[in-house]
């Protein structure tokens, strides 16, 4: 039974109690919050090991919380899986790239959200590999402090960013297809969720500046960390 702590920030009170019922019966802690700003407190105070956060929010809405938990130093690593009625392929970018980890839309069968929810944490949460130290151009890698450089200056990564990024360079030179990323960066094997991986290459080229070339597109396979 998993003992993970998340906060569920849902204005929809029939929602939200579905959720907390469904949540907690499958072993895990719930924390609530009704609106974007009570959201922001709690998720700073309690540091649950995930954040089930909808999109429309009085007060202040999903994309400004998860932007300002991206800002913070204590929170930037938080999992954040975006819940939403929302749907249009503009909204999952958004979402994507400002750091959420996962984006599930409404309705949606509580099955798929729990494996959904399942899958980040086991990312978050996974081992991480013996202390290897990587280096090449400028950028370093430091795989079990979890610390990236480039040209000697920190990077701030999320999780599934620094798994993505350790994924290609472990992988190199063979090429990685979204398929392939997706089911180990991400833990889940979708039809139709390659731009997720898209997304957050283009995340992690931003966040690599000089080194972004270093992330090589494959047209019409994937992606590559360069030789």
């Amino acid at each position: 039974m998993p003992n993970e702590t998340m906060l569920i920030v849902e204005d929809d009170e029939d929602i939200l109690n579905l959720l907390s019922f469904n949540f907690e019966s499958a072993g895990y802690g719930v924390i609530t919050a009704r609106d974007g700003n009570e959201g922001l407190a709690k998720a700073r105070r309690h540091r649950p090991d995930l954040v089930l956060l909808d999109l429309m929010l009085p007060g202040r809405d999903g994309f400004d919380v998860c932007r300002e938990l991206r800002r913070g130093e204590e929170t930037a690593g938080m999992p954040i899986v975006m819940l939403t009625a929302r749907g249009e392929e503009v909204d999952r970018i958004v979402g994507l790239e400002l750091g959420a980890d996962d984006y599930v839309v409404k309705p949606f069968s509580f099955r798929e959200l729990l494996l959904r929810v399942r899958a980040v944490l086991r990312r978050a949460g996974a081992e991480v590999r013996p202390r290897t130290f990587f280096e090449r151009d400028g950028l370093s890698i430091d795989m079990d402090a979890h610390a990236v450089k480039v040209d000697g200056e920190d990077v701030d990564l999320t999780a599934t960013e620094f798994r993505l990024l350790t994924e290609l360079v472990n992988s190199s030179p063979r090429v990685r297809t979204r398929d392939q990323l997706l089911s180990s960066v991400w833990g889940y094997e979708f039809e139709g969720y390659g731009r997720t991986v898209d997304t957050h290459v283009r995340r992690l080229r931003q966040k690599l500046g000089s080194c972004a070339e270093l992330v090589e597109t494959v047209r019409g396979v994937g992606y590559r960390f360069r030789e």
